[in-house]
């Protein structure tokens, strides 16, 4: 399982999106990587794989950051993977 992390601007907590295959994962990351680097806002919908009627629509404008990491790594600890900050 792969997570698409989505990081909105002045949200507090992150938008993710699940993916069961790499490719999949990794057409959702080029897919919000390109809105963004079009910097014209669009909407962007994104839909769950396991309940299609699960769906969240965002602006391309309001988003600063994608990562995007495998599910499994977080099992072991505490930590999420992937990029933070600690005081």
């Amino acid at each position: 399982m792969y997570v698409v992390e989505i990081s909105l601007r002045l949200s507090p907590m992150p938008v993710a999106v699940q993916r069961k295959d790499l490719e999949a994962a990794q057409a959702l990351y080029g897919e919000v990587r390109q809105a963004l680097e079009n910097g014209h806002p669009k909407v962007l919908e994104l839909t769950c794989e396991k309940d299609e009627q699960k769906r969240v629509s965002l602006l391309s404008g309001e988003i600063v950051a994608v990562q995007m990491y495998e599910k499994s790594a977080v099992a072991g600890g505490g930590k999420r993977p992937g990029f933070s900050f600690e005081p």
